[in-house]
Order: structure tokens, then C-alpha cells, then sequence
């Protein structure tokens, strides 16, 4: 396993990269923030950018990748405001220097003011609009939001990091055995595996200009139940969820049972953004951004907090 993954990803390879595809650079090239890839603006000789996204190697396969690639361009096709990748010989998916990459037109754009209530209803009607289209088939080769994705890997991952002391990690292993028992019983009568989502529908992946709101970012599509991209977006009060569950309510009907399964899904991004972290920590960037997962108190908080979420459950 490369513990450097991007150690040989220098802005010359970057730029030889976007060159091969076609694209004429004139030199100038900004990282963008991103941990799990690499994600680069880069300028043309028109005046003009794009953006370049290095994948992780070895996280996706190439057939997760064009499954990602098809969606996006699925949804654009619909004209729902996805910004697609950019196609060079027929392929969005491109290779060079020993690395995948796929480019894309920049897109601006502010953060959503989501508390808005009328910011709130958009917000539903798009993830609406997404969603149907998005059960029109099933993913073939992306992962689903299942138990054994969300919780058994990333919890294997932090156990073999070594950053949980040893005399926690039977706690660990305990209280996510109460978690799964528990997630296995409420989702016993409900299909959570129902249809292609965006995955990882925080505000951070949603910018908003004049013309109204746009998705980015489709890197953690997958199967699952349509309340996981809606329950990221309840950043307000009971009005604001209200406004954002009317607005979906447009287009699509959310089944109610679906509410059901906010607290299971909430602790289930906990568990797998601690495993992810874990997996992560001899890439230098990680120890970098995220210095506490390497303090022991800080697993031990999050084992409390979810011997509490198992409490809760």
C-alpha cells in the first residue's frame, strides 16, 4: 500500500496531464481543497479554467468512476444543475502519469443560506427532481449505504490504524455491536438500498449564485435511502425542515418510514468519518488536518458518544 499516494503528483505532471486531454494551459494552477483527492483549478490560454480531480488510487475502480461519471451526466441531461465531466475522445475518464483523472468546467458560486425558508424549499425540489431520476435504475458497481460500508470497514480501518488505545477497543467493538443490532432491527421493514443518490449532500457540496442552487462533487454517489441526502440539510428548526421536506413533496413522495432512520444514519457517518480518518493517517495530509484523531482522548469521546448513540438507538 502507497502511503504517499500523490508524491508523484507534481503541478508538471498536473499540467502535463490536462494538456494530453486537449487542453491548452497557460501555467497557472491553484489546489483546491480536498482530502480524499486532489483537486486542482487550473487556467487556459483563453482566459477561461477548468477543474482537474486526481482520484485517490485504489479507492474507486475504473467502473465505479464511469458509474459516477453516467449519473452526473444523466442529470445534466435532464437539465438538473450538476456540473458534469468533460469528455476528450469520447472519454471522461482519463489517464496519465500513472493516474485517473476526469475535468470539469468551473462553476462559482456562495455557500446556500439553507435557514432560508425559501432556500430550504429549492433545496427540496432539486434533491427531488435528482431523486427521480436516480430511481430510474440501480448502480451495477458503486457501493451501497449498507452496514458492512459504513460501519464494519470503517471500523476495521480504525482498529488496524492503531490510534484507539488498546484498553478502548473492546468498548469500540462493543458499542458498535449494540449500534448494528440495533440499525439491523429498525431497518428490518425498510428497503434502504432504494435508489442513486448524491451520497454526500452537505451544504459544503451545494453553491448557490443568482440563478439558484448547483451540485458538485458526485464522488460518493451510491445506493441508498433518500433521506440521506435530505437530513444533511436540515440545518435549521422545525420550520426549515418543514419548508425542505414540502419542497421535495413537490415532485417526489418520501416515504414516512424513512424519518425513521435520521438518528441511524447520523451515527453511521460519525463511525465511518472516524474510520475514514483512520484509514487515512500516514497520508501527510491527514496528521495535518486532522491532528486530534492522533490524541487518545479523542477516541475516547467518540466511543462515548457512541455507547450513548446505542443508549439512544
Amino acid at each position: 500500500m502507497n502511503l504517499t499516494p500523490f508524491a508523484d503528483l507534481s503541478p508538471s505532471l498536473i499540467l502535463d496531464a490536462l494538456e494530453s486531454a486537449g487542453w491548452q494551459i497557460d501555467g497557472r494552477l491553484l489546489a483546491l481543497n480536498s482530502f480524499e483527492n486532489r483537486v486542482y483549478q487550473a487556467g487556459l490560454e483563453d482566459g477561461r479554467f477548468v477543474v482537474a480531480k486526481f482520484y485517490r488510487p485504489g479507492r474507486w475502480t475504473p467502473a465505479q468512476i464511469l458509474e459516477e461519471h453516467a449519473f452526473a451526466l444523466e442529470l445534466r441531461a435532464a437539465e438538473l444543475p450538476i456540473v458534469p465531466p468533460l469528455s476528450h475522445q469520447g472519454k471522461t475518464l482519463l489517464e496519465h502519469g500513472g493516474y485517473r483523472f476526469a475535468v470539469f468546467e468551473r462553476r462559482g458560486g456562495r455557500a446556500p443560506e439553507l435557514e432560508g425558508l425559501d432556500v430550504a424549499e429549492w433545496m427540496g425540489r432539486l434533491l427531488a427532481r435528482i431523486h427521480l431520476i436516480g430511481e430510474r435504475e440501480a448502480f451495477a458497481a458503486r457501493v451501497p449505504f449498507d452496514l458492512d460500508h459504513m460501519l464494519d470497514q470503517p471500523a476495521d480501518a480504525a482498529i488496524r490504524s492503531g490510534l484507539i488505545p488498546d484498553n478502548l477497543v473492546e468498548a469500540y467493538e462493543d458499542a458498535l455491536d449494540q449500534i448494528a443490532d440495533e440499525i439491523d432491527t429498525l431497518w428490518s421493514d425498510i428497503d434502504p438500498i432504494s435508489l442513486r443518490l448524491h451520497g454526500d449532500c452537505h451544504p459544503g457540496n451545494v453553491l448557490w449564485t443568482d440563478q439558484g442552487p448547483h451540485f458538485v462533487d458526485l464522488d460518493d454517489c451510491r445506493m441508498g435511502p433518500a433521506i440521506q441526502d435530505l437530513w444533511m440539510l436540515m440545518t435549521g428548526g422545525p420550520a426549515q425542515q418543514a419548508a425542505l421536506l414540502k419542497g421535495y413533496r413537490t415532485f417526489r413522495v418520501l416515504p414516512p418510514s424513512e424519518r425513521q432512520l435520521i438518528d441511524s444514519l447520523k451515527i453511521l457517518r460519525q463511525i465511518h468519518h472516524a474510520g475514514w480518518i483512520a484509514a487515512r493517517i500516514d497520508d501527510p495530509a491527514f496528521p495535518l488536518a486532522f491532528p486530534f484523531a492522533l490524541e487518545p482522548t479523542w477516541w475516547e469521546s467518540h466511543i462515548n458518544d457512541l455507547r450513548a448513540a446505542a443508549r439512544g438507538a
